[in-house]
């Protein structure tokens, strides 16, 4: 018997032992072992993230705002305009416009909110004539009873409500300081951005190094695509509601205006949120028939918006399914609130156009 015998054996009864498991299992053993460790790596980071939060999310935001301003500083550095100036000028000129329009809704809610709390004391004063009056019929002493028991409520969680004061007066503390990460951050991917990209690719091994720089120089320019064509979109429904709102004569028409703008950001449900406020407001100021007029206006921007502004503006350079938005929207919803909402489409966009950049067949030399 030769001395190499028995590993003969034990080779041949591995390769026994293997091809008696079904083909079928076999792949589908190693495609699982695969996936928990890629899902593992996305816990793991899902945890930083999390912890990281004060910090991760001032700079994603930093990076949507590079985005919306990069082509402003990039016009300005090409005639001939130092890069820190055009920066310093993009960056003055975007705070002084946020402010104003800041400045303009606390003004128009400052004027207005004595007008509107006339119509809405009026408005529920028809509300309790039509409840003693109307078909319900109630009596004096029920409609005291139940303003009773509201107020014992409001007693009852006074506490709550104080707490949440409180929690209210940190947060605002708190987006203060991130505020001035995100201005921080601004500054640098405006002024640096290609040579922080530069150094990060410098973890990238060599011979990926070209891949993964077009992969991400793709993903910011579709990052930079959606922003705009948002903005634009944005822009364009809160000037439409707006204008509708004006000619309807409904009160705060112009924050009204701004929150339509703002909840455009959040894809699907931003701008549903707004319109209904929207026509909240109009039914408790102006009446029935002004709400279904605003109903209206707010429906038919909406179709615009759908069919002709996206497709337009945002259909060429954010390739997303439908099925992909709905999900994705739902997942930053559930997972990160507001935040996660306005963050997880543009993230799964950037995802999606690096993952097609770096898979597609590279150029024959």
């Amino acid at each position: 018997m030769r001395a190499d015998q028995p590993v003969s054996r034990e080779g041949e009864s591995s390769e026994e032992a293997l091809s008696a498991v079904p083909y079928g299992l076999r792949v589908a053993a190693a495609a699982s072992w695969r996936a928990l460790v890629v899902a593992g790596a996305l816990t793991v980071v899902g945890f930083l993230a999390v912890k990281l939060a004060s910090v991760v999310v001032p700079v994603a935001v930093a990076l949507l705002l590079a985005g919306l301003f990069a082509p402003a500083v990039s016009w300005l550095a090409a005639r001939k305009v130092p890069r820190g100036l055009a920066t310093a000028i993009v960056l003055v000129g975007g705070i002084a416009v946020a402010g104003g329009v800041v400045t303009f809704v606390v003004i128009t809610v400052t004027a207005g909110m004595p007008g509107l709390i006339d119509q809405v004391t009026a408005s529920v004063t028809d509300l309790h004539t039509w409840l003693s009056t109307g078909p319900l019929h109630l009596s004096q002493g029920q409609l005291d009873d139940m303003l009773g028991n509201l107020t014992a409520m409001l007693g009852r969680n006074k506490s709550v409500i104080a707490s949440g004061a409180l929690t209210t007066a940190v947060t605002v503390g708190e987006l203060l300081a991130e505020f001035v990460l995100v201005v921080f951050c601004l500054i640098f991917f405006l002024a640096q951005g290609r040579a922080i990209w530069m150094f990060v690719l410098r973890a990238v091994p060599a011979r990926l190094r070209d891949r993964v720089d077009v992969a991400g120089r793709s993903g910011f320019t579709t990052l930079a695509h959606y922003i705009r064509g948002t903005a634009a979109v944005a822009f364009v429904d809160a000037a439409g509601i707006g204008l509708g709102l004006v000619i309807i004569g409904v009160p705060l028409a112009a924050p009204l205006s701004t929150l339509v703008f703002l909840g455009a950001f959040v894809p699907v449900i931003g701008s549903v949120i707004a319109g209904t406020v929207a026509v909240l407001v109009a039914l408790v100021t102006k009446g029935a028939l002004s709400a279904v007029i605003v109903l209206a206006v707010v429906v038919g921007v909406m179709q615009v918006e759908s069919h002709v502004l996206q497709p337009l503006l945002l259909g060429r350079a954010v390739r997303l399914h439908p099925l992909a938005v709905v999900l994705a929207l739902a997942v930053g919803l559930v997972t990160a609130g507001i935040v996660g909402a306005l963050l997880a489409v543009p993230l799964v966009a950037v995802f999606s156009s690096g993952v097609r950049s770096l898979t597609a067949r590279p150029d024959p030399d």
